[in-house]
């Protein structure tokens, strides 16, 4: 399908959205609606969280039919989930011959409108976006942000925009001196099609086996993306992450104008992490540049997240020609302000078992072995004081059989684990999968002795209602229960019907 470009005032442009539900594209019928735009949508009738967010809004997803491309709609974005020879949308639409884009060449369009700065990696895209966004809202720089979720400090939204960012002559040298900062995504390369004059790198390792069969794959995509950068553009990456300094060493090799810009415990210079205590519902740490700071998540993983986005807020108040230490104390306000988003570590309840024992749910879209391995690390720390059961479902069946040691071993920090089923991709053919909830669970026993398999959630929600309400030690577990639902599938329903049971 042709590609062409939005325009600069999308004031009363109609936009229609095929697959409105999807996280991303919700987040860009924000972005879109700040700007002006009018849009449609259409969509699954089944209700997701981000039909929150299309209520706060007014809009209601139609029901896919080809009655939706009326006279009025100019331009249409799908979701990759849907093609043209089995959606009526956008059928219609190509008839109509209607410019028609990816949700992924549509952000890359807007964020040739602007200052822009790509978040990517494959752990903590979503986390980092969300602090970046979180600390501009604190400076007086015309920014607005996009994350692949809803991020709490956003005001539950999916981006923030700062009252000033709209363009006041739309001239390209107006556009120049706003930022707009987006979470991108590495699958089958979608961040190529983004405008970035800054990037962040947050992590590279070997993920999306469907798209990317071996590590070199994928870390060869990170090195094209890190090549787009214009010159003197800067590349901020994790010093911590082997793939991330890998990748960062491949792109200097090309591009040697590029300024690398490392962060974290083994980085020198700037962004120089030392971790600190956790006290008081805080985890603090100090970075070179800023001085002792303080977070309210848990997990030194968010500790490096922070620093990334310090890190980039920094850099664009020097593109902005401020002087970083003039707001280091807007930087500090804004890292203690953000509590996180929806599905990263997100505290969904808190109740009492029939012993009155305290419970805390969260649920986490850790779905990667290296995430869920930092994010219990991070629990274990943060809620020393309480006994940590995990229900996990593996999402995709590539994933689960490449990754199959990486899984079965990285739940060390939970007391508990319960497995499910596989979640499978539409992408997947289930009955030819080599893998199944079962084989990791068989793994899984290796490494940890009291591991479970549950396939159905029901059967999970009854196994864990029956684990808590069985006399707790309460000399080493004096806080109670930390009830964790981890995975990109719909495993958040063992949560959801565990902590109905007890309210």
């Amino acid at each position: 399908m042709e590609i062409i470009s939005l325009p600069k005032n999308l004031h009363g442009v109609h936009i229609h959205f095929v697959g409105i539900k999807g996280t991303g594209m919700v987040a860009l019928v924000e972005l879109l609606l700040a700007q002006g735009a009018i849009i449609t949508g259409s969509d699954v009738s089944e209700r997701f969280y981000t039909d929150e967010i299309l209520d706060k809004y007014g809009l209601k997803a139609l029901p896919f039919s080809e009655k939706n491309i009326t006279d009025s709609v100019q331009y249409v974005i799908y979701s990759a989930a849907y093609t043209a020879d089995k959606n009526p949308d956008l059928k219609a639409a190509l008839e109509k011959k209607l410019p028609c884009m990816l949700y992924s060449e549509a952000l890359g369009l807007i964020s040739s409108l602007s200052y822009s700065s790509g978040v990517c990696g494959v752990h903590g895209k979503t986390t980092t976006t969300g602090l970046v966004g979180t600390i501009l809202k604190n400076l007086d720089l015309r920014s607005q942000v996009l994350a692949g979720s809803i991020i709490s400090s956003f005001g539950n939204s999916c981006t923030m925009t700062s009252s000033s960012f709209l363009p006041k002559t739309g001239s390209s040298s107006d556009n120049e001196h706003r930022y707009f900062v987006a979470e991108t995504c590495e699958y089958q390369r979608h961040f190529m099609a983004f405008h970035p004059n800054k990037i962040i790198l947050t992590s590279v390792e070997s993920d999306h086996q469907d798209y990317y069969p071996t590590y070199n794959d994928i870390r060869d995509a990170f090195v094209d993306y890190g090549c787009k950068l214009p010159e003197n553009g800067d590349l901020i990456y994790c010093a911590d992450d082997m793939g991330a300094v890998e990748t960062a060493g491949l792109i200097h090799a090309k591009r040697s104008d590029i300024n690398l810009i490392p962060y974290g415990e083994k980085a020198s210079g700037a962004y120089h992490i030392d971790f600190g205590e956790v006290c008081d519902g805080k985890q603090y740490f100090t970075v070179e540049s800023l001085g002792k700071c303080a977070l309210q998540v848990p997990g030194s993983h968010n500790v490096r997240n922070a620093t990334a986005a310090i890190a980039l807020a920094e850099r664009l108040l020097i593109a902005d020609g401020k002087n970083p230490k003039d707001y280091h104390e807007n930087i500090k306000e804004g890292l203690l302000h953000f509590a996180g988003g929806k599905r990263r570590s997100e505290i969904v309840g808190k109740a009492k078992t029939k012993n009155g024992d305290s419970i805390i749910f969260i649920d986490d879209y850790g779905h990667h072995p290296t995430a869920i391995k930092t994010t219990l690390e991070g629990f274990r720390k943060f809620y020393s004081g309480r006994k940590i059961i995990v229900d996990f479902m593996s999402h995709t069946y590539t994933r689960t059989a490449a990754l199959l040691n990486e899984f079965a071993s990285c739940f060390e920090n939970a007391d508990e684990v319960i497995l499910n089923k596989i979640y499978a991709s539409a992408r997947e053919d289930a009955s030819a999968a080599s893998v199944t909830g079962e084989t990791l669970y068989e793994k899984a026993k290796l490494h940890h002795k009291n591991v479970y398999y549950k396939a159905e959630f029901e059967e999970a929600a009854d196994f864990a209602l029956n684990e808590i309400n069985k006399k707790l030690d309460n000399e080493k577990y004096p806080d109670g229960y930390l009830f964790v639902t981890m995975g990109a599938g719909d495993n958040w329903k063992v949560g959801s019907l565990l902590y109905k049971s007890l309210i």
